[in-house]
């Protein structure tokens, strides 16, 4: 039996891809000149190939790649660390590396940022880049290119990542306003909303969820009170109830430990990327609420249905989000800094 295509979700991918078809064959054949006008909240002031195209770094994609190719075959968990840590990056301020900052009122140290990682791999590929072009590659792009080149080790698609990006100066906690992995649909499409996405790209980059761990107390609601009702979740699959319930006991004495447990059970171990999270959407075993909440609401339940059923699609709709999302508010030409140790401001 053929793939079902709902007419939703299929038209509005293969519009996204015509555009994607359409920027990148004009970049081929006019690189000095044509930049991508038509993709991304602020992808027009982004180019493709920006260090080879001005000749400042010709090498640089190839130095980030092979850089990461290094560290995942010691250490797979760099894809989906790096893919929480752009998240922090791109939808609080923008997408400027204000998050790898430090400092003690810094993004990294707000509460909704706790356990962020992968901070060590950027730091170690702007070593490298500092070696062969000082002063040139923002760790912005770093940040950028480097999950593209991880998740695609991980089984994603490697999307195009525009470049251009210069480095923010600030760095407030204050301004962190990630939202509750408990949210309801209608919040987390305005929030997507607010940051110039649209509903096929909330579904899609929620899908990264097919990746990482969670901490037991993002989901403890869920088991124990939703909704303030002292009841778990009367929607959540019975049978993984009762298996997140022992993973994750009632939260009922100060210090408790606070377990950490994988966002997608099917592959969480193995850190790949895959499309079993819809699947699991579909069945009411999604391990947080906002992802369980695509089941309800028609468009994003399409959208789930047809990822489940075609991992293709959810590939291609992967690669254009995540160039959309790493277009937010960017920062170029005479905007901040190239940050020369990607911690600190010059």
């Amino acid at each position: 039996m053929g793939r079902r295509h709902y007419g939703l979700i299929y038209n509005l991918v293969m519009n996204k891809l015509f555009l994607a078809v359409v920027v990148i064959g004009a970049l081929s054949l006019f690189p000095g000149t044509a930049e991508a006008a038509v993709m991304g909240p602020s992808m027009q002031k982004l180019t493709w190939h920006f260090y080879k195209v001005y000749n400042t770094c010709e090498n640089a994609e190839n130095f980030v790649r092979h850089q990461v190719e290094i560290l995942y075959k010691n250490d797979t968990t760099i894809a989906p660390k790096l893919l929480r840590l752009l998240y922090s990056d791109c939808f609080v301020t923008g997408c400027d590396a204000s998050v790898l900052l430090e400092g003690p009122n810094s993004e990294r140290m707000a509460l909704a940022n706790r356990g962020l990682g992968a901070f060590v791999i950027i730091d170690k590929i702007k070593t490298v880049l500092e070696q062969r072009c000082p002063g040139v590659v923002s760790c912005a792009d770093i940040l950028n290119l480097a999950t593209r080149d991880a998740v695609h080790l991980a089984g994603a698609p490697s999307y195009p990542v525009f470049t251009g990006r210069r480095d923010g100066f600030t760095s407030d906690k204050q301004t962190v306003d990630l939202p509750s992995p408990s949210i309801s649909w209608d919040a987390s499409m305005a929030y997507f909303k607010s940051r110039g996405l649209n509903v096929l790209d909330m579904a899609t980059l929620l899908g990264s969820h097919s990746m990482g761990r969670t901490h037991c107390s993002h989901i403890v609601d869920r088991l124990y009170n939703f909704n303030n009702t002292g009841k778990p979740s009367p929607t959540m699959d019975k049978s993984f109830l009762s298996e997140m319930a022992k993973q994750c006991p009632p939260r009922t004495k100060k210090g408790q430990t606070d377990p950490l447990v994988y966002l997608n059970p099917d592959t969480g171990s193995s850190h790949s990327f895959s499309s079993s999270y819809y699947t699991r959407v579909l069945s009411n075993k999604s391990v947080l609420e906002v992802d369980q909440q695509l089941l309800y609401n028609d468009d994003t339940k399409q959208i789930s249905e047809e990822f489940s059923a075609g991992f293709e699609d959810f590939r291609k709709s992967f690669a254009l989000s995540m160039s959309r999302m790493g277009s937010i508010n960017v920062l170029t030409k005479n905007e901040g800094e190239i940050r020369r140790d990607c911690r600190r401001r010059n």
